[in-house]
Formats: structure tokens, C-alpha cells, sequence
């Protein structure tokens, strides 16, 4: 951290801390709902296995500062999330 004081220092960790608790939170409830979906399409989701699943990943979130705000037409299901991206692109392709 660039900050002189240490002051400015925990601010910037505190806000830090903040963006990572949030991001952890974004996944954890997309990952709970990704699996709900999995299990109600049949396919195999056992609890030994996701017990080492970690909601830390963050390479589908912006952190540049750089939002662009456009309707991409991935508004809120009817019960206020957000749907699932159930494309055929495996995740480690999508820009």
C-alpha cells in the first residue's frame, strides 16, 4: 500500500476487505444456486466433492475501475437473481 499513515493504510485495507467479503458472498450464493440446478437437472453434485470448493475466485469480476453499465439483457429472474450462465464456453475461455 502506497498510503503514508497508517491511518490511510487500514482504510484502504478495511475497503479491501470489504470488496473481497462481498465478492466471496457473490459466489458463494451463485455456487449454492449452480448447484441446486445441477442436482434438479440430474446430474451429480455429491457434498464429499464440494466440500472442496473454494468461492474465492474473482477473474469474472472487474476491478479496474472500468464499468461499462449496458443492457445485455441478463436482467433478474422472478425471484431477483440474476440467471445462471448456462452457455456451452467453458469458463477459463470467456473474456
Amino acid at each position: 500500500m502506497r498510503d503514508r499513515t497508517f491511518e490511510d493504510q487500514a482504510l484502504k485495507a478495511s475497503g479491501l476487505n470489504f470488496v473481497t467479503a462481498a465478492i466471496i458472498y457473490w459466489n458463494t450464493l451463485y455456487m449454492g444456486r449452480a448447484v441446486d440446478h445441477l442436482r434438479r437437472s440430474g446430474e451429480p453434485a455429491p457434498n464429499e466433492l464440494l466440500a472442496h470448493v473454494a468461492p474465492l475466485g474473482w477473474r469474472h469480476i472487474s476491478l479496474t475501475g472500468d464499468y461499462l453499465w449496458q443492457n445485455t439483457g441478463h436482467g433478474v429472474d422472478n425471484d431477483g437473481f440474476r440467471p445462471l450462465n448456462l452457455g456451452v464456453e467453458p469458463i477459463d475461455q470467456v473474456a
